[in-house]
């Protein structure tokens, strides 16, 4: 469950926890051993997910993972080069449509590259194309829709919900327009956070706030995958952007994880913005970031007395 190289990070999580009930606020949730150790697990298997983009971004990568019709394609990898390159406005597009798509369990980025790739076109539907021509782009879809991911594809577990469709609301095609109107009357990426840590007055945790609340302009990108798009520019550094909060409200599991953490119940009526003053006492004492917290909590709450790995 937890590896041996994790252990001293396991240790010092746990015994934090132990103080944290003991002197700062009681944490029903964890009464026994068992639910005690799989939350630890589940905070170190958060915090090597976020370790492993820190990683990879400072490694080599292979120029064939830009290549959308190449079997090693990887977003978050492409996004890396590009931003290296100075393509920054291809960097977040390639996380965008990360989120957007997510990756498949047996699909993998089948969707992503068909898409992204224009099934093998001449020319990509990169940033350049697409914020040039979302009607064309929706158009393309329209008339392709039936051929993406024809062989193995589908959306990650978290975006199972959405549709391909290219002029429903919450289709692909109405996500990537408002996604481009999100961002072409601030000219580029860059501009767009820019404003945004300007209103914060430079404030990390204030900026992914601002962003967050612009990006409801964008379709079909609720809670969390507003979250998980913000949260991966920060962590690429594409942006110096951070959460400073969980964003518990209009949230399932981890909301019931808080709630079941701090009171032993997943329906106990506690309101969100009470359980996110506690969750920021909770992130003094462990010092993981709140993005680490809000999935520990959510994949904790899905099996607290047995450790299961869930993925995205």
């Amino acid at each position: 469950m937890i590896r041996s190289r994790d252990l001293d990070a396991a240790g010092q999580l746990r015994q934090a926890l132990i103080d944290f009930d003991r002197d700062v606020r009681r944490l029903p949730g964890l009464g026994d051993c068992e639910t005690l150790t799989v939350f630890v697990a589940q905070l170190v298997e958060s915090r090597r997910r976020i370790q492993f983009v820190e990683r990879i971004r400072e490694g080599d990568i292979s120029p064939r993972r830009i290549d959308p019709s190449e079997d090693l394609f990887d977003p978050l990898r492409a996004a890396i080069l590009h931003q290296r390159a100075g393509n920054l406005d291809e960097a977040f597009w390639l996380v965008f449509l990360f989120v957007h798509f997510g990756k498949h369990r047996s699909g993998k980025w089948q969707y992503l590259r068909d898409v992204y790739g224009a099934l093998g076109a001449e020319n990509l539907w990169d940033w350049a194309s697409t914020s040039a021509n979302p009607d064309g782009f929706r158009v393309w879809l329209a008339a392709n829709q039936a051929r993406i991911g024809r062989s193995s594809g589908g959306f990650g577990n978290h975006r199972k919900y959405q549709s391909l469709d290219a002029y429903s609301l919450k289709g692909t095609g109405s996500a990537i327009a408002t996604y481009v109107d999100w961002i072409v009357p601030l000219g580029n990426h860059v501009n767009r956070v820019r404003a945004a840590l300007d209103a914060a007055d430079g404030d990390p945790g204030h900026a992914f706030h601002v962003l967050y609340q612009s990006m409801d302009a964008v379709a079909s990108f609720g809670r969390l995958a507003r979250f998980e798009y913000l949260a991966m520019i920060g962590k690429l550094n594409l942006a110096k952007i951070a959460p400073s909060s969980a964003y518990l409200a209009n949230s399932t599991g981890p909301l019931q994880g808080a709630r079941l953490l701090f009171d032993g119940s997943p329906t106990a009526p506690i309101p969100p913005v009470t359980l996110e003053a506690y969750l920021d006492e909770l992130n003094r004492a462990l010092n993981v970031g709140f993005q680490v917290l809000e999935d520990a909590l959510c994949n904790w709450n899905k099996s607290p007395a047995t450790f299961k790995p869930f993925r995205g």
